[in-house]
């Protein structure tokens, strides 16, 4: 079986631990070359033994007592996650939430660039964030399929949600990252990433509330 064949069969939550684990490994100093499992464990929250068969997963390397190589470490995992090339994105809605993550500057860390930004807002169209134009909804349609983009971001409301995405994917994109209180639902071919923030707070009221003494 090849490399890629075993990579699509990594099953999702090993994959959300590869992304912690690489989103640890590129915040650390510069100075750290390499890391223990232990260490690295401890820090993340879960096992050694868990941290250490997920990297047998990568190829079997590393052994219990020697310590990782953090740039090999890095690179392995962004192939695992194919962060190797870049990735283009859009935005739609630029509320507050949706301004945050168009100025956030971690994404190009994993090789994912925010093209273009999009409002139905006439006040903000017009405006840039980070050196991008902000321009109407209406655009986003043409402007996707014009630059072959595979990623939509959507920040709207939830009432919008669902059309967004439906022009986007209708325009070409393949991926949903929908930070919207609705849920929205996509093609068998497209992929989708709902990041409820108020399924959140409610897991950690729960969890403040039930789980502590």
């Amino acid at each position: 079986m090849s490399e890629d064949a075993i990579f699509r069969n990594i099953p999702q939550f090993t994959v959300l631990r590869f992304a912690r684990y690489l989103n640890f490994l590129v915040n650390l100093p510069d100075v750290v070359e390499e890391i223990s499992s232990s260490e690295m464990a401890g820090i993340i929250g879960i096992k050694p033994t868990q941290l250490r068969q997920d990297f047998f997963t990568l190829g079997g390397f590393g052994r219990q007592g020697k310590k990782y190589n953090v740039r090999f470490l890095i690179q392995r995992l962004g192939e695992v996650l194919a962060l190797q090339q870049p990735q283009d994105m859009v935005l739609a809605g630029v509320g507050h939430l949706g301004q945050a993550i168009a100025n956030y500057q971690g994404f190009e860390r994993f090789n994912l660039v925010l093209k273009g930004i999009f409002d139905v807002n006439p006040k903000m169209v017009g405006l840039s964030i980070r050196d991008i134009p902000v321009r109407d909804l209406d655009e986003m349609g043409s402007y996707i399929q014009q630059h072959k983009i595979r990623i939509g971001v959507i920040c709207t409301p939830h009432h919008a949600a669902q059309n967004v995405c439906d022009q986007m994917v209708e325009a070409g994109v393949r991926a949903i990252w929908n930070f919207s209180p609705e849920n929205v639902t996509v093609p068998e071919d497209v992929v989708v990433q709902n990041e409820n923030l108020s399924v959140g707070i409610m897991n950690l009221s729960y969890r403040l509330n039930r789980e502590l003494p």
